[in-house]
C-alpha cells in the first residue's frame, strides 16, 4: 500500500481568478497558471493544436476520488495548457486493476496511455501490443523526465525482448520500509518494543490472547497482509528470519530470486507455525488493500509493515496513525516503528518500477500529446501542482523552499477526495529531485523522531540494472505457478517438505532456470563481474 501527498481547491469565476493576482481572496483561488508563475497558453496558441480526448488508466490508492469539474484544478490546468479533454481512470494496484486492464486490451478498448506492472508489460511486449518508443521518449521530447528523474542508460537497460517499448515512471530514490507496532498496546500489556524475531512472536501472541484493546473480546491479531487471493506476500517476519528479502538481490556472487529461493521452504514452515498459533489475521491471503487498511485502522491488528514516509505521522490524512485515532476514537493510539533487521537489511535499494506504456492502437497525435503532459508532470510546475496544489493557496514558495499551508490543504484536499493522489501517479513525492525543499508545519517532534529512525535502516544493494527476458521466456507463468505451490503448502499440506520438488519444477518445467540464468548474465554485464544463479537444490 502506497500513500501519497494530497491536494484540492475550489475554483471560482474567471473574473475572480483574474483579480486574484497569486493569492486567495474571499475564498477564490488563483488560476493554476498564475499560481505557479507560468502563463497558460493564449487561446490563439491553444487553437494551434487540435483538441484531443485522452484516456489514461493509472493506479491510485484506495479511497480517493475525483471532484466535480469546477473543483478539479489539475484537469482544468492540463486541459487548457495542452488543449485536451483528459479522462483519467484509476484503481488501486492489484489483481482487479490487472484484470480490468487486460480486459480492455483484449477487447480493443485500450487506454491511450496506461501503467502496468513489469510482468504485465513484458507480456504486452510479447503479444506485440506496445509501440516502439525510440522517437517518443527521448531527452528532446521529454527533457524534464530525463533531467530530474531517469538517466538515458537507465531507460536503455529497462527494455525487454530487445525491444524499445516501455519507459519507467520516475521512481523514489528514498525508501521507508518499516514495521510499526501499537506502542500503547505494548505499554498496557507491560511489553517492550520488539527487537528480534522472537520478540515479535511474543508480542503478537500477547496481542491475540490478552485483549490489548480492552473490549473484552478475542478479536485482535498480531498482523495482517493482502494476498489478493493469489499471492503469498513476503510482509511477514518469517521471511526475514530465513534470509529472504522480497524481490531480487545479490549475495556473494549469486543472483537471488527470493520468491523461488530454496530457503522459501523453511520460511513457509515457519509461517505455517505462526498461522497455526493464530497470530495472523485468518483472512490475510484473501485480503485486498482496503481490507488490510481497515484491519489496521479499526484496531484489529497490532503490527503492520509500512512502506511510506507518512505511515505513522500525526497529522496526515493518509497516515495510519491519524486514521486509527479517527476511526477508533482512541486518542492514545500510538504506532511506532521498529525492525528486527534494521541493521542487516530491510529491503533492497530502489530500481525502476512500473512502466508507462502506449499501445499500437493509440494514434500518433495522442501519444505525442500524452508525452508532453507526462513531461510537464515531471517538471517543477506540474510536480508542484499535482503534489501540493496551488501556489498562494496551498503553499508559499520562496526560492526553492515550499512552505505548505495545512488548513487550506485539509479544506480543499483532504476533505475533498484527496484527488491529487490520482494526478500524482507519475512522480514520487521527492521534491529534492527537483532541487526543492518542503517545509510542512504539520510535522511534530514525534514525526521527526519516527523519520529519523526509519531513515537509519540498512538497505541491501540492488542488482544494479533492470533485467528482461528473451522471446519465448514466460516469467508470468513461473510466478503464477510459484504462488500456487506456496499457497498449496500453506493451506493444504502438512509442511513444506515438497518445496524442493516444486522448486525443481519451477526451474525446469516452467522455465525459471533459463530466465534467472539470463538475468544473471545481464547483471554480470552491467557490473563487469560474474554473478551466477543456482538452480539446483
Amino acid at each position: 500500500m502506497k500513500m501519497f501527498p494530497k491536494a484540492a481547491v475550489l475554483l471560482v469565476s474567471s473574473a475572480l481568478l483574474a483579480s486574484a493576482c497569486g493569492k486567495a481572496e474571499n475564498g477564490a483561488s488563483p488560476s493554476p497558471s498564475s499560481a505557479n508563475g507560468n502563463a497558460s497558453p493564449s487561446p490563439a496558441a491553444a487553437e494551434k493544436k487540435e483538441k484531443l480526448e485522452l484516456k489514461w488508466m493509472v493506479q491510485a490508492p484506495n479511497g480517493v476520488s475525483l471532484p466535480s469539474a469546477d473543483k478539479d484544478f489539475v484537469k482544468k490546468a492540463i486541459d487548457e495548457k495542452f488543449n485536451v479533454d483528459l479522462k483519467i481512470e484509476f484503481m488501486q494496484d492489484g489483481q482487479d486493476y490487472r484484470n480490468k486492464l487486460n480486459m480492455k486490451i483484449s477487447s480493443g478498448d485500450i487506454p491511450d496511455m496506461f501503467i502496468a506492472s513489469g510482468t504485465d508489460s513484458l507480456k504486452y511486449a510479447q503479444d506485440k501490443v506496445l509501440i516502439d518508443i525510440s522517437g517518443v521518449v527521448t531527452p528532446q521530447t521529454m527533457p524534464n523526465y530525463f533531467k530530474y528523474w531517469i538517466a538515458e542508460d537507465v531507460l536503455k537497460r529497462y527494455q525487454v525482448l530487445d525491444m524499445n517499448v516501455r519507459a519507467p515512471k520516475p521512481f523514489a530514490k528514498k525508501q521507508y520500509y518499516s514495521y510499526y507496532v501499537r506502542k500503547d498496546w505494548l505499554d498496557k500489556l507491560g511489553l517492550k518494543m520488539p527487537e528480534t524475531y522472537d520478540d515479535m512472536i511474543t508480542v503478537m501472541k500477547a496481542f491475540v490472547e490478552k485483549d490489548p484493546d480492552g473490549n473484552g473480546k478475542n478479536d485482535t491479531y498480531g498482523m495482517t497482509a493482502g494476498g489478493n487471493g493469489a499471492n503469498v506476500v513476503r510482509d511477514f517476519p518469517e521471511f526475514f528470519k530465513n534470509g529472504i528479502i522480497a524481490g531480487f538481490y545479490l549475495d556473494n556472487g549469486q543472483f537471488i530470486d527470493s520468491g523461488t529461493d530454496i530457503r522459501m521452504g523453511q520460511a513457509l514452515d515457519d509461517l505455517k507455525k505462526s498461522m497455526d498459533m493464530k497470530l495472523y489475521d485468518p483472512n490475510w491471503f484473501l485480503n485486498k488493500g482496503d481490507q488490510v487498511e481497515n484491519a489496521i485502522v479499526q484496531g484489529k491488528v497490532g503490527i503492520f509493515l509500512g512502506t511510506t514516509r507518512e505511515a505513522a505521522l500525526d497529522n496526515y490524512a493518509v497516515s495510519y496513525q491519524k486514521k486509527t485515532k479517527d476511526v477508533t476514537g482512541d486518542q492514545k493510539a500510538d504506532w511506532q516503528p521498529f525492525h528486527p533487521w534494521a541493521n542487516s537489511g530491510v529491503f533492497t535499494e530502489p530500481l525502476p518500477g512500473y512502466p508507462f506504456l502506449f499501445s499500437v492502437k493509440t494514434p500518433e497525435a495522442k501519444v505525442k500529446r500524452s508525452t508532453e503532459i507526462l513531461d510537464w508532470l515531471s517538471g517543477e510546475e506540474g510536480f508542484l501542482l499535482t503534489h501540493y496544489g496551488l501556489e498562494g493557496v496551498h503553499y508559499k514558495k520562496s526560492g526553492n523552499k515550499i512552505e505548505l499551508i495545512p488548513d487550506a490543504i485539509k479544506k480543499d484536499i483532504a476533505d475533498n477526495g484527496n484527488f491529487l493522489d490520482i494526478y500524482g501517479f507519475f512522480t514520487p513525492a521527492e521534491p529534492q529531485s527537483l532541487g526543492l525543499e518542503v517545509v510542512d508545519p504539520r510535522e511534530t517532534d514525534r514525526d521527526r523522531a519516527i523519520l529519523a529512525k526509519i531513515s537509519s535502516y540498512k538497505y541491501l544493494p540492488s542488482i544494479g540494472t533492470s533485467v528482461s527476458v528473451k522471446e519465448g521466456m514466460d516469467l508470468a507463468s513461473v510466478r503464477k505457478q510459484m504462488n500456487l505451490y506456496q499457497s498449496k503448502i500453506l493451506f493444504e499440506e502438512k509442511d513444506a517438505s515438497s518445496w524442493p520438488k516444486y522448486r525443481e519444477e519451477l526451474m525446469n518445467k516452467y522455465g525459471g532456470k533459463q530466465i534467472f540464468e539470463y538475468y544473471a548474465e545481464q547483471i554480470t554485464k552491467a557490473h563487469g563481474k560474474t554473478f551466477t544463479f543456482k538452480a539446483d537444490n
